[in-house]
């Protein structure tokens, strides 16, 4: 709903998402949660990938864009068909797919566990089940596409590793989703917070997330994001 406005009606956007964005995001503020106990072993190559999703993908890109170690950062569709991968489509909630990430990085750089750190203590608030922030509807869920079974083992432990400690003020709402394409978004979707950062949506939602990154990760920010459009 948020974004279709961004396209119609910026001004109506402004209204609302200073109404509601404000003060969803005060509740969901970011937090370093640990690492995980258990982590993927790297494999011999030097690239592998990680789908993740945690509403708006634009925020959840751009996150990505500023972590060392992460060479390209995609925002896109996973969950459902690729006859039904468009942003029109996905926004009615119903194609079963969720607004992802897909992220390529070095694991000789990060592994995939600190990604999930990442993910779990900046990225988004894992605890909102079909929505985020302003956002509402599964096409917003918290979900991770494991690209394989170590990804998935590593995403199930360390998801009850985090419910076992009580990290959050409530149960950590994030579906494992194995076996699912990734469908890359439309062109205008991509390095949105780059190119848009007086956007409303982005300075309220987004580019806090960019802030605590830089906070919480220091030894993993990069000022220079990785950008789609740069390569």
């Amino acid at each position: 709903m948020t974004k279709k406005l961004a396209r119609v009606a910026p001004a109506l956007l402004a209204v609302v998402v200073l109404a509601v964005g404000l003060r969803a995001f005060s509740s969901t503020s970011a937090r370093l949660v640990p690492p995980p106990a258990v982590d993927a072993q790297p494999g011999a190559g030097t690239q592998e990938i990680a789908i993740l999703a945690g509403g708006c993908f634009w925020g959840v890109q751009a996150v990505y864009q500023h972590l060392a170690g992460v060479t390209r950062a995609v925002s896109g569709y996973a969950g459902g068909q690729q006859r039904t991968a468009e942003y029109e489509l996905v926004s009615t909630g119903r194609t079963g797919h969720a607004e992802s990430v897909e992220i390529r990085f070095d694991p000789r750089e990060i592994s995939y566990g600190r990604l999930l750190q990442v993910f779990f203590s900046v990225a988004h608030d894992p605890t909102q089940r079909n929505r985020q922030g302003p956002d509402v509807g599964p096409q917003y869920r918290s979900a991770i596409f494991p690209a394989n079974p170590e990804q998935e083992r590593v995403a199930r432990t360390y998801i009850a590793q985090l419910n076992q400690a009580r990290v959050f003020n409530a149960a950590i709402a994030t579906t494992i989703e194995p076996d699912r394409s990734f469908f890359a978004a439309e062109d205008y979707h991509q390095d949105f917070l780059t190119r848009n950062p007086r956007h409303p949506y982005i300075v309220i939602n987004d580019l806090p997330k960019i802030a605590e990154l830089k906070k919480i990760f220091p030894d993993r920010y990069r000022p220079a994001p990785v950008l789609v459009g740069s390569r």
